[in-house]
């Protein structure tokens, strides 16, 4: 028994004859006479009662009809389901995002999909990169956009670059701060300094720039992987935030001296040689429009 000839059944019954139901599927009368011969011979009875030139059903032939129409509706959905996922328009991705660029991406990626891929489900994930490189690995998430320099290279995973964004320090409209035409590093810290967890070679670069006392560890009284409630803190107080300037573009950039000159790199991390969710295109080019200064 074949697909096809559960479909030769379906059309013969649909137009009533043998001869129009060759025309319809473009085969020969005497083609579909051997297909619809050959099912019979291995259900071992009759489908139809042949009445002249009419053909009838039999009762077993009326249960085997409904059978191949539920076998060939799920095969036919079965294959519209696949070219959807093909497309990116179906089935199901798991993302984990970092904070910065969560903050960035995160709802313009829910809008997209609510507006534009209904059938696709959508799971976003947000915690500390070595939190979401776990449930990479365990293959509880498909990809993550994070922070590429928090990413130990490492043979299991890729890594593809999707932006670089500059980094600053930030406050509020009339903070004391902007004051002064250029602002030194010991006049921010008098003041709370709120960031996300950042990464050693950050650290690094905060060091080199401004000394020991710039380190992450000794300066940021506040720390929190979601950076909108960072954000919202720095919009109704002293507090200066040290993020991605694109995050933020309500607050002020603070004329620091020297000014923060590297940029944060955000990347996209798969398992490598795991096959790629065909949606996951959706989100790659959503982050390249989108993370951008």
């Amino acid at each position: 028994m074949t697909l096809v000839q559960l479909r030769h059944l379906i059309a013969l019954v649909e137009s009533g004859s043998f001869s129009r139901a060759a025309e319809a599927l473009f085969l020969t009368q005497p083609a579909l006479s051997r297909s619809i011969r050959a099912l019979e011979e291995e259900m071992g009875q009759a489908l139809f009662d042949r009445l002249g030139r009419r053909i009838e059903l039999t009762a077993f032939g009326r249960d085997v009809l409904q059978r191949a129409r539920q076998i060939v509706f799920e095969v036919d959905e079965l294959a519209a389901n696949g070219r959807q996922q093909r497309d990116g328009r179906a089935g199901s991705l798991r993302v984990g995002m970092g904070s910065g660029p969560g903050a960035m991406l995160m709802t313009p990626l829910l809008l997209e999909m609510a507006r534009r891929h209904p059938l696709v489900h959508l799971t976003v994930s947000r915690g500390s990169t070595d939190r979401l490189l776990q449930g990479l690995r365990e293959r509880e998430l498909d990809a993550l956009v994070v922070d590429a320099l928090s990413v130990s290279p490492a043979p299991d995973l890729e890594l593809v670059t999707l932006a670089e964004m500059r980094g600053v320090f930030m406050c509020r409209p009339g903070h004391p701060l902007l004051r002064a035409a250029s602002v030194r590093f010991p006049e921010v810290r008098k003041y709370p300094i709120a960031s996300t967890p950042l990464s050693d070679e950050v650290a690094r670069m905060l060091v080199e720039l401004y000394g020991p006392a710039a380190h992450p560890e000794a300066c940021v009284t506040l720390r929190c992987e979601e950076i909108a409630s960072l954000v919202d803190v720095a919009r109704q107080s002293d507090a200066v935030l040290l993020a991605i300037r694109a995050s933020a573009p309500d607050l002020v950039e603070l004329p620091m001296k020297p000014a923060v000159g590297r940029k944060a790199r955000f990347g996209l991390v798969t398992l490598a040689g795991r096959s790629e969710p065909p949606a996951l295109s959706i989100v790659r080019d959503l982050a390249q429009r989108l993370l951008r200064d």
